[in-house]
């Protein structure tokens, strides 16, 4: 990808609209969009890293009701031309086609690289990847079963929809309550992640969500880990002018 000049790149994660009710949902979800709204005069790209709904399940005919100023909003900066990658996080794994095909939004479901300019990123949102976490891996393959999809798909919408709810909010293997917390350096599974693939081949920027930790980490000479935060709390995104990226606060 070739980013004109005068234009950027953004990264946003972790919304997690839905949660813990509609009423304080909605409050972030103005925020997201005003930020949207402001990005689109010089976004010539944007990549959304997971997270973004709380809880999300592709029926063959439903989808989960609510955040129209989000999804109207996307439909509106992808009809001007402006690209948009979206990555599924663990609370909205079940996504489809959905985004595909209303939005014309694609839609990854594990790390992908991208070379923007003359740099090499590897994006994603983050859940499962590098050592230890084996009790979400564990669940994570449980969900992304077909026979778990199918089964689940034999629920009315109301009722599945309102258990998923429940579980993603209570469960803190679902939550990532305990994802939240800074490990330090060395034992943060994702710089660890991003030093195993540096020793497979060169990159020159790993961007991950899913820590709702907003983090520099230099992983190797020149070569860094950056952690997009939330908003949730921190209401942090990033930006790459075309030769440096940052992490930025939208105020």
């Amino acid at each position: 990808m070739t980013i004109p000049e005068s234009k950027k790149v953004y990264f946003s994660s972790d919304n997690h609209l839905g949660a813990p009710n509609h009423e304080s949902s909605l409050v972030r979800e103005k925020k997201f969009v005003a930020w949207l709204d402001e990005i689109k005069k010089d976004a010539h790209a944007i990549f959304l890293l997971g997270d973004l709904f709380d809880f999300w399940f592709e029926y063959k005919e439903v989808v989960p009701k609510g955040f129209v100023r989000t999804l109207g909003k996307l439909a509106e900066i992808r009809d001007q031309g402006i690209l948009i990658y979206f990555f599924v996080g663990n609370h909205d794994l079940w996504m489809n086609d959905y985004f595909e095909k209303e939005l014309n939004i694609p839609v990854f479901h594990k790390p992908q690289v991208f070379h923007l300019n003359k740099k090499k990123f590897l994006i994603g949102h983050g859940d499962g990847l590098g050592p230890g976490d084996k009790g979400y891996k564990r669940m994570k393959k449980v969900f992304t079963n077909p026979l778990s999809k199918w089964l689940f798909r034999w629920l009315h919408p109301d009722l599945g929809v309102r258990l998923a709810r429940h579980l993603s909010v209570k469960n803190k293997l679902i939550s990532g309550d305990e994802d939240a917390k800074f490990l330090g350096e060395d034992n943060e599974w994702l710089v660890q992640y991003a030093k195993r693939k540096l020793s497979q081949g060169h990159y020159d920027y790993f961007i991950f969500g899913h820590r709702h930790l907003p983090m520099k980490i230099e992983v190797d000479n020149k070569v860094f880990y950056h952690n997009l935060g939330d908003w949730i709390s921190y209401y942090t995104y990033g930006v790459f002018d075309g030769e440096n990226f940052e992490l930025k606060t939208w105020t």
